[in-house]
């Protein structure tokens, strides 16, 4: 069973390649990725997690076969990250290893075995108790492959020949150095005597009498080297170590020449496709974690009803944002959402800290984990796969007027119009707050209906609630073109207080103010009364 093109993430070599020629992955960048929360919940070392987005449904369900393996048995979370230094002590020790000299590389070669071999034992116990217990494709084929390794007659072999290397390098305790000497005492040539199994002795007094021994003989130093004095400066111990690594080299020129042999044969072809696959294995298993706080805190996940991309299917029952959630003690308020034939863009207006930012990135993070093949923060989604997520954001600037920033807006609606198709996803949180109300509508108008015509799934959070008033017009504009229908969310107030609760209708702007001049004692019966008294 070859595992040389074996991938946890991938169901086929076909499908691997096809994703590293660019086939079936998204436009889905860092920048995005940061806006939306999604790298607070999952964090990469050894990849970017923009490498792994896929729009292949064949894809998407090998890997919520995995993960939800994975979640049944959190065993495999251990197992695996376990795995990584290892693996990540194995790429060191390659990369030292072609700095280094004969010697050294033999010492690395032969610490590679090892690091493997703890590799095999390490998943070979890991996987050995979930027999019968896993249901993925790619998690039975992986447990098969490191049974067959751990028990085949193969590996045996490398563990008693590794046995026997180390055993030969661990009996050597000293080397005897000799020294010829010209007729003024200079060195003229030195080399290796001897190789001993004993370490040599100081020859000091008090050694002498914590032995008992006052015998001079050959393991008894009777001068220390200077290179190796305290004043001796680090080019000084260098030179002496390479003098002494190339003699040792000499003397175990045919055992490196073989133990070469054994390593090409043994190893390389057993440990790249664990070090192939380091990058996967972690992003499953930081994915993993990430779905198990979600877990531990109570909130739903699913497994998607996955639909084609050209359906352009989004129907959301109890959805949530996930990167909130494992963030606030308080239980972040779930809602419903669908793109329908209804509304295809939907424009949400609201009081201040309402929710708004919040379901907008719920709906991106959703999308995301969706093509990343993890399961989903709701009760039950539907979903097709896009072909991009796009957002746009606040800066973090001040919502005054301030024409430079204006421009910059623009200039990224612009770039965003350029990229996205029908089966795009457009998320807007508070655009065009750098101007004045009345260019900001008018401009947003303007994007909406060429949003309306290109098809894309998009919500616009934005505090522009005179442009709710406008989506009917916005509609029969677009509808001549061709253009999706626009609707209008609203989230709600309850009592005077927000309930992050959010609702298909029609907006009133008044309610807002009023929420606003209530909260702040500047409506008409707070002042009048606080006048009287």
């Amino acid at each position: 069973m070859d595992l040389n093109n074996f991938s946890l993430i991938y169901p086929s070599l076909e499908t691997k390649q096809a994703h590293e020629r660019g086939e079936a992955t998204p436009s889905i960048d860092r920048f995005v990725l940061d806006e939306l929360g999604m790298t607070d919940l999952i964090s990469l070392k050894n990849s970017e997690l923009s490498e792994y987005f896929t729009t292949d449904p064949a894809v998407i369900r090998y890997r919520l076969a995995v993960f939800a393996d994975m979640l049944a048995n959190p065993s495999i979370s251990a197992t695996l990250n376990s795995l990584i230094p290892i693996l990540g002590d194995i790429l060191e020790l390659r990369r030292l290893d072609a700095e280094s000299g004969d010697t050294a590389s033999y010492l690395s070669s032969m610490t590679e075995i090892e690091l493997y071999i703890s590799c095999v034992d390490l998943l070979h116990e890991g996987f050995s108790i979930l027999k019968g217990k896993l249901k993925s494709e790619a998690y039975q084929t992986f447990a098969a492959r490191i049974e067959e390794l751990a028990e085949s007659d193969y590996y045996r072999d490398l563990n008693q020949k590794l046995s026997e290397m180390t055993e030969r390098v661990r009996e050597i305790k000293s080397v005897t150095i000799g020294v010829n000497l010209d007729a003024q005492l200079r060195p003229r040539e030195a080399g290796v005597l001897s190789i001993n199994p004993e370490a040599f002795r100081s020859g000091d007094v008090i050694e002498k009498i914590l032995r008992l021994n006052f015998k001079d003989d050959e393991y008894t130093c009777i001068a220390s080297l200077v290179p190796f004095g305290k004043k001796q400066n680090e080019n000084q111990k260098t030179a002496l170590s390479l003098a002494f690594n190339s003699a040792i080299g000499e003397v175990y020129k045919s055992s490196l020449h073989s133990w070469k042999c054994i390593v090409r044969s043994y190893v390389l072809d057993n440990t790249d496709f664990l070090l192939d696959m380091l990058g996967e294995i972690e992003f499953v298993t930081k994915a993993t974690a990430a779905l198990e706080r979600l877990e531990a805190k109570g909130y739903p996940l699913c497994s998607p009803d996955l639909r084609p991309m050209d359906e352009a299917a989004f129907d959301a029952k109890g959805l949530y944002n996930p990167s909130v959630a494992v963030k606030i003690d308080d239980k972040v308020v779930d809602n419903d959402l669908v793109f329908d034939d209804k509304a295809r863009i939907y424009v949400l207006t609201g009081p201040n800290r309402g929710g708004k930012s919040v379901i907008t990135c719920a709906l991106g993070l959703s999308q995301a984990m969706l093509q990343l093949g993890m399961f989903l923060p709701a009760e039950s989604v539907t979903i097709s796969p896009v072909d991009a997520i796009c957002t746009h954001f606040p800066t973090g600037a001040d919502d005054t007027i301030d024409k430079g920033r204006l421009g910059e807006e623009c200039a990224r609606l612009d770039e965003i119009l350029h990229l996205i198709t029908g089966n795009s996803l457009v998320l807007l949180d508070e655009s065009l707050s750098s101007t004045g109300s009345f260019e900001a509508s008018y401009i947003a108008a303007e994007v909406l209906g060429g949003l309306s015509v290109i098809g894309c799934r998009t919500l616009f959070s934005t505090h522009l609630h005179e442009l709710a008033a406008e989506i009917d017009n916005i509609n029969k504009r677009a509808a001549e073109d061709g253009g999706k229908p626009i609707d209008t969310l609203v989230a709600g107030i309850e009592d005077g207080r927000r309930s992050f609760k959010i609702l298909r209708q029609k907006p009133d702007g008044k309610s807002y103010a009023r929420d606003i001049a209530n909260r702040y004692g500047l409506s008409y019966e707070g002042i009048t009364n606080r006048h009287k008294k």
